[in-house]
């Protein structure tokens, strides 16, 4: 495909309001940037192909169109921080475009967008590879930013037609930079934003691909905040909502998910396991060990996996989950004593002991009188005798039967 064919096909999508076929001409990955890098091989620059072809099709097109030839040339060149800039300014000209016209320029707005955040991210690589400050995430993060606002502030397209279609798609992928810029407090800004038109359409109606990315940024916010509740609903919401094909997102979701359903008391199956073995390798011995009540086990685990809990900001959650083999524990003393409605602290301290936990009898009790405060045991502690006494009926509360699971940690 040369130049002149590439303009007249714009032109027919534009005509057509062919908005996919107008997203495929513009991704610098599609097989004619290649093409039209061959054709300007030696004279890709600005102001070699403005004096051809400005004006040769209408404004802005004709720089959307300049600044796509060389944005696949820096591509092709290895030159990433050119090719931001050059792909940067494609952006700005066709959001003066967007902002004229109804959602069908949506397919088109997605494509350069996401590979506005792509470049970013390359560029900001190499520069760090280089030992050079680039700031182009962040630059990114504020033009995908205002796309959120051409979107949402759409009042005269009818509802079918609006742009306000693309409002979830965009703020996820804002949430997305923000991510990856460990900026993750500007998140309120746009939350807050969307929080306040209440004229969008709900989120139920948008493409499930939307509701599901948004969701599982809504709920790593909330879990980054301890807001455990409010991250398992959004988190169960997207995992549920997740095509089924989508394996490496559903993955991507429950490395959060499990460890909030293990606080809860809910114990992934084996099957579910089998399908994440990924997973299954880190989160299976934590499981294990809260099943048999090993300490000793749990804490082994904790230090293996020391370092990836850590990249994953897992780590405070899954130490957490400690609490649940400490209950378990307890209650294999419990049922050693035949079930009795009163066994000795010198017991529980016993089997702490063994479980290689150095503590004295006083910091047993203290973890027995903590554990009956969360609710994991019912009864109470008559320190004068040292004697724990348990209620006669549901000694040991099913996990899963707390009233505020959550509520404790």
């Amino acid at each position: 495909m040369d130049f002149t064919t590439f303009l007249s096909q714009i032109n027919d999508a534009l005509i057509a309001e062919n908005g996919p076929n107008l997203a495929y001409l513009l991704r610098p990955t599609s097989p004619h940037g290649k093409s039209l890098v061959k054709e300007f091989r030696s004279t890709a620059t600005q102001e070699s192909l403005e004096k051809v072809y400005k004006g040769a099709i209408r404004s802005p097109w004709d720089d959307i169109a300049i600044k796509y030839v060389l944005t696949c040339s820096c591509v092709a060149k290895r030159k990433s921080q050119e090719a931001y800039k050059d792909h940067s300014a494609l952006v700005l000209s066709f959001l003066r475009f967007f902002t004229e016209n109804r959602g069908w320029t949506l397919p088109a707005l997605f494509s350069i967008l996401r590979d506005l955040r792509d470049l970013a991210f390359d560029a900001d690589f190499h520069a760090k590879y280089n030992g050079e400050r680039s700031e182009c995430m962040e630059d990114a993060a504020r033009k995908i930013a205002s796309a959120f606002g051409n979107c949402i502030t759409d009042r005269q397209s009818p509802p079918e037609q609006s742009r306000k279609w693309g409002v979830y798609y965009v703020v996820a992928l804002v949430l997305k930079c923000y991510f990856r810029l460990k900026r993750i407090s500007l998140s309120k800004n746009i939350l807050r934003a969307l929080e306040a038109n209440r004229d969008i359409p709900a989120l139920s109606q948008y493409p499930r691909s939307h509701q599901v990315t948004f969701r599982y940024y809504l709920g790593m916010l909330h879990f980054l905040n301890e807001e455990y509740a409010k991250a398992e609903q959004e988190l169960t919401l997207a995992f549920y909502h997740c095509h089924i094909d989508a394996h490496a997102n559903q993955e991507r979701i429950l490395a959060y998910l499990l460890p909030l359903r293990l606080l809860k008391g809910h114990l992934p199956s084996d099957e579910l396991m089998q399908r994440f073995p990924v997973l299954s390798e880190m989160f299976a011995p934590f499981v294990t060990a809260i099943r048999l009540g090993d300490i000793a086990a749990f804490d082994r685990a904790l230090e293996k996996w020391e370092h990836k809990l850590v990249e994953l900001s897992l780590m405070l959650t899954v130490e957490k989950a400690r609490e649940l083999c400490l209950r378990g524990l307890f209650r294999r003393v419990w049922v050693a004593s035949d079930k009795s409605s009163r066994i000795p602290i010198s017991m529980f301290h016993c089997s702490l002991r063994i479980s290689n936990m150095d503590v004295d009898q006083e910091e047993a009790e203290c973890l027995v009188a903590n554990m009956i405060y969360k609710g994991f045991m019912r009864g109470y502690i008559s320190h004068e005798k040292q004697m724990v006494v348990l209620a006669m009926n549901n000694a040991f509360p099913r996990l899963i039967e707390r009233p505020s699971p959550f509520a404790s940690l």
